[in-house]
């Protein structure tokens, strides 16, 4: 039988809500009875109820984050940051996986808002007017991270158009001139378009204005070894490849790999994100960094220190290792 606030009041013989003020830090009380009930709780084993807690301090001590990929590297690095922020605040993370459709991701904010969290934390997704219209009516700060809106919501990322041009510079300062390019999910506004945007500017910008050899995949490892076989097929004068994530460039570095297609002698290859995907792939990848757990640091501290207002746009930098010669 679990064991009540009422439990406590009794033993303690004060009143419910002495204890619960206790259990809030709010005054009226000696510090002797402060003592006796914190002992009582100790010595029953009471769990306070953080929803009943919340009713009366108007805070659960919780938050949600909502990301669409909990098992890729890229999210594990955000949430690590996110996680310790809340850890060091007394907070707790409620993860919450979405899908494309948009159903999961309306089903999650209305179960985040029934269950009164603090604060939300919107990771990598592009932020629909559903979405806008239940966080609206919840009144609790919203923070985008690696992802922005039209709406009135701070952001935390990098500046993806501009990560992507300083990539393909890269590659053309080593002295390549027909670079290609795995791209994201086609359509996708937040982060294939300007990655996509950066590339094909970086080329004209050194006066390459050929078709731009571009395949689409989905971030993922699967689509990096399938975008890689269609873009040598496509575009088989290609000499560099830029991929719009670190798990679709290993994708690509296996199947070249099995092609017995040197990397980086015969063909160059850049990722994106600096995961440590990147750092324990043979060869090991050069790759855009972005840092994606002072992305999650940044995002969190912003939620629950004060209000968010702003946007934060933090620096990538380039990761030399050895896909590049």
């Amino acid at each position: 039988m679990s064991i009540t606030i009422k439990d406590v009041a009794r033993q303690a013989n004060v009143s419910v809500a002495t204890v619960s003020r206790v259990l809030n830090n709010l005054p009226g009380y000696s510090e002797d009875t402060k003592k006796k009930v914190l002992g009582i709780i100790n010595d029953l084993g009471y769990q306070p109820n953080a929803i009943a807690r919340g009713l009366i301090n108007k805070k659960t001590k919780t938050i949600g984050v909502l990301l669409p990929n909990v098992s890729n590297l890229f999210a594990a690095d955000v949430l690590a940051g996110i996680e310790d922020i809340a850890h060091e605040m007394d907070y707790s993370v409620v993860i919450c996986k979405t899908d494309k459709s948009g159903e999961r991701t309306l089903k999650y904010l209305q179960m985040l808002r029934e269950k009164q969290v603090d604060g939300i934390l919107f990771v990598s997704e592009w932020m629909k007017e559903e979405y806008y219209e239940v966080i609206s009516r919840m009144s609790i700060p919203v923070v985008l991270v690696s992802t922005k809106s039209d709406y009135p919501l701070p952001y935390v990322k990098v500046n993806d158009f501009e990560a992507s041009y300083d990539a393909v510079n890269y590659l053309l300062n080593k002295g390549h001139r027909s670079i290609g390019m795995i791209a994201g999910t086609e359509g996708d506004l937040i982060a294939t378009s300007p990655r996509v945007e950066g590339f094909k500017k970086a080329l004209l910008d050194e006066g390459i204005d050929d078709e731009p050899a571009i395949v689409y995949g989905d971030f993922a490892f699967e689509t990096g070894i399938t975008g890689m076989e269609e873009l040598i097929e496509k575009y088989p004068e290609v000499t560099a490849v830029f991929c719009a994530s670190d798990e679709m460039a290993v994708g690509a570095l296996s199947y070249l790999y099995k092609k017995n297609i040197r990397v980086p002698d015969q063909i160059a290859v850049v990722g994106y994100d600096n995961t440590s995907a990147a750092e324990k792939a043979i060869p090991p990848l050069t790759t855009v960094g972005q840092p994606l757990y002072e992305m999650g640091r940044s995002a969190a501290e912003m939620l629950l220190k004060k209000r968010p207002t702003s946007n934060v746009v933090l620096q990538h930098k380039i990761i030399e290792r050895e896909t590049v010669k």
